[in-house]
């Protein structure tokens, strides 16, 4: 059974949801939980913008067409979604990243992303289901 990490966001407080609708998280359980298994560290939980879905086509991970394949109904701006570290970061290296719900980006975040990097996306509103 894979074990989940302590449930923590970046503030050091319990993790709050990200998203129910459309719902999200390496285990699609609203929440940016994570564990060893999960390679792509699923662990900020991010604001769609349409500056940031474009951007993330552009380098290779489409999130707007919908996939019902794999019951993904593809994202649109003011959507909240699980976003990889590693792509996160990246979208900020290249001036284009997305907010950040804090309360529901998962402390393992940190290990790729520095806690200032993500408070300067950070939202107030996160658009919570």
């Amino acid at each position: 059974m894979i074990q989940k990490d302590k449930e923590i966001n970046v503030l050091g407080e319990p993790l709050a949801a990200c998203s129910g609708d459309p719902l999200t998280g390496f285990f699609r359980d609203g929440h940016c939980n994570t564990c060893a298994e999960d390679r792509g560290s699923h662990t900020v939980c991010a604001v769609m913008t349409a500056e940031f879905l474009a951007y993330s086509k552009y380098v290779g991970n489409d999130l707007s067409t919908p996939r019902p394949e794999f019951r993904f109904p593809g994202l649109k701006p003011g959507d909240a979604w699980c976003l990889c570290a590693g792509r996160f970061l990246q979208a900020h290296d290249e001036g284009c990243a997305p907010k950040v719900n804090l309360a529901a980006t998962h402390a393992r975040a940190l290990d790729i992303v520095p806690l200032d990097v993500l408070e300067t996306h950070r939202t107030d509103d996160p658009t919570p289901d």
